[in-house]
């Protein structure tokens, strides 16, 4: 299905240096090539003049590197905001509480919504099942967007990559279409050609 720049519209996910941080304090994740296949997107939807909305989590934690006074609350460089792209900042998982999201996609009339950002099956999968169930055709990019490995609550340790392609798997076909990078891109393209 072709990506309409009228009816299509980029949202990033928490793209922030906190996560940046966890990797430096010696955190395993998986999608080594996440943050430039977010670049990539962004390049394709801003050369498109197409919509992108940048989420932004400010933690209320106490010792959260999301907090908005501590630099992992900034967003990491190849995700950085252009002039005239929105910022909407939450408190919660989805992007959709607490936010005017739903209201400016649906103002201007966005019906296809291309999801990546971090973390893979927290706020990307939360904000993803808000979008199917308001009833969006949500496109998450698999290939774009990354988890860390974490201990189960039966203590068991969980690989970055097994969590990311379970979170996939609960998403695809109910509330979201699995896409790739350069999928996505592919479409954008041939709409250009056509």
């Amino acid at each position: 299905m072709a990506l309409a720049p009228g009816k299509a519209a980029l949202i990033l996910i928490d793209v922030q240096q906190a996560f940046v941080e966890r990797e430096m304090a010696g955190e395993r994740r998986n999608n080594p090539q996440a943050l430039a296949n977010i670049g990539r997107l962004l390049t394709a939807f801003r050369d498109r003049d197409m919509a992108i909305f940048h989420i932004r989590h400010a933690s209320t934690e106490p010792d959260s590197r999301l907090r908005p006074d501590r630099g992992g609350y900034r967003p990491i460089a190849e995700a950085h905001e252009a002039g005239g792209e929105p910022v909407l900042v939450k408190k919660v998982n989805s992007a959709f509480i607490g936010t005017d999201l739903e209201k400016r996609l649906r103002e201007a009339g966005h019906e296809t919504l291309v999801i990546a950002g971090i973390t893979t099956n927290h706020c990307v999968e939360t904000t993803t099942r808000m979008a199917g169930n308001l009833g969006f055709d949500a496109r998450l990019v698999a290939d774009a967007c990354y988890t860390f490995d974490r201990i189960g609550f039966d203590g068991r340790a969980e690989s970055a990559e097994a969590i990311h392609l379970m979170t996939l798997s609960n998403l695809n076909g109910e509330f979201a279409t699995i896409e790739t990078t350069d999928a996505v891109l592919a479409r954008l393209a041939n709409r250009a050609a056509a």
